[in-house]
């Protein structure tokens, strides 16, 4: 049973449904980029969340299984998300 592959493992699962990018602004700061419905083992979302806060140097975190990226980084992050081959839909304005 060990040996099986699961679907955050297996290097050939679709995710089935797009991932969702919104921007949400606080009471005070530039807000947040929340990336919600990614299909991944928490350690997977970590390294993510890692290279994307190495990339665009900002800071982040995960809260209830959704990456939050501070400030407005919509673009980059759809770009980075489409290059790893998901389905992206903005939510929001």
């Amino acid at each position: 049973m060990a040996d099986r592959l699961v679907f955050s493992t297996d290097p050939s699962f679709r995710q089935p449904d797009p991932v969702r990018l919104q921007f949400q602004r606080g009471a005070k700061g530039s807000g947040m980029t929340v990336v919600t419905g990614l299909i991944l083992h928490p350690t997977m979302k970590e390294e993510l969340l890692r290279l994307f806060k190495k990339r665009f140097g900002c800071g982040g975190t995960i809260k209830e299984g959704a990456l939050e990226i501070q400030g407005d980084r919509r673009d980059a992050v759809e770009g980075e998300l489409v290059k790893m081959g998901y389905k992206v839909k903005r939510v929001g304005g």
